[in-house]
């Protein structure tokens, strides 16, 4: 498997992991603040991971999650 590919799935891994954490804070945001805060805390280093892997491959590079 070339590496574009393996990158292009580690985005998608990225991507799913980040909408997850950030539906999960969402979630807790009414009855557990605490847990509310780590997972979008979680959820800022995935997005930075998956900022720094956008501007490997060279795609856009804004903060969209598309």
């Amino acid at each position: 498997m070339p590496n574009s590919e393996k990158l292009l799935q580690k985005k998608t891994r990225l991507k799913q992991k980040y909408l997850q954490l950030i539906e999960d804070a969402y979630n807790l945001r009414q009855t557990d603040h605490a847990l509310s805060d780590f997972s979008e805390y979680q959820a800022t280093k995935v997005l930075y991971e998956l900022n720094k892997l956008r501007f490997v491959i060279g795609g856009d590079t804004n903060l969209r999650i598309n």
